[in-house]
């Protein structure tokens, strides 16, 4: 007999399935491009896919609840909340480059048991579901076992992320490193997941950014908090460390919180 996860895995496949054909119609295509509030871009593609998915959703599971980026949320006082990004990487996405994705997160009172990312144009999909491991495609995910920064290779999605107190932290850890990259939005989860990069550290994420990654990190054997080393959750300030180890989150940790104490003093 399926379990209430088996079936809820079931649902997000098929929210993918109405997802990829929307995303790969108008990759590179001409666009018109938006900009929402904070000036962040949305197209057509972005609202078509989150319509499609949500279709989906209320369809299959209509008791749930849902945060979606591009359509606001409903039912979030239900047990069950669903998270979900239509495209993340937009930017990316208008670029014409690849490394966009699609994510879903499904909550259990507040805290990640499900998550998936869906990487259209690559045709990779990460599963990561709570005490059952990550996969991708049919392949078990495991992170590496780097331990200490100096030998850690580090992913930003962007440097315009941090600002003030933020970016001299990234700095200072980045270039602790011995190597750092950016972009990849969300694929860098992904490259974490599967052994390939040691440490992300991000901030000014929405919960939609990162609550679909939480379950892909910790079940391929990596951690993934706040900045505080706190669980995320949908009151997360945006601030996101994962490492591929407990010890190297540890470390990651100590150091951020010696910067800050340095900055203040």
């Amino acid at each position: 007999m399926k379990t209430t996860l088996d079936i809820c895995a079931d649902v997000g496949l098929q929210m993918l399935a109405a997802a990829r054909p929307i995303a790969r119609q108008y990759f590179r295509a001409p666009l018109t491009v938006e900009r929402k509030s904070d000036h962040s871009p949305v197209t057509v593609a972005d609202r078509t896919i989150e319509t499609a998915m949500k279709a989906v959703l209320s369809r299959q599971l209509p008791d749930h609840g849902i945060l979606g980026e591009e359509h606001g949320a409903t039912a979030l006082d239900t047990r069950y909340v669903w998270v979900i990004d239509p495209i993340d990487g937009t930017k990316s996405f208008i670029s014409g480059m690849p490394l966009f994705g699609t994510l879903i997160a499904l909550l259990d009172h507040g805290q990640p048991i499900m998550g998936i990312m869906d990487m259209p144009m690559l045709g990779e999909c990460w599963i990561g579901r709570k005490d059952l491991g990550t996969l991708l495609g049919r392949e078990r995910c495991s992170t590496r076992q780097t331990t200490a920064l100096k030998d850690a290779i580090l992913f930003a999605t962007s440097p315009d992320q941090f600002k003030g107190d933020d970016a001299d932290i990234f700095d200072a850890i980045s270039r602790t490193c011995v190597d750092r990259r950016f972009g990849g939005d969300c694929y860098s989860y992904g490259l974490l997941a599967s052994g390939h990069v040691d440490l992300i550290v991000e901030a000014d994420l929405q919960p939609y950014d990162f609550l679909p990654l939480v379950t892909i990190v910790s079940e391929a054997g990596g951690r993934i908090t706040d900045w505080d080393g706190n669980a995320l959750s949908l009151a997360s300030d945006g601030r996101v460390v994962a490492a591929a180890t407990a010890q190297l989150h540890a470390e990651a940790l100590d150091h951020i919180a010696k910067t800050r104490r340095q900055n203040v003093a």
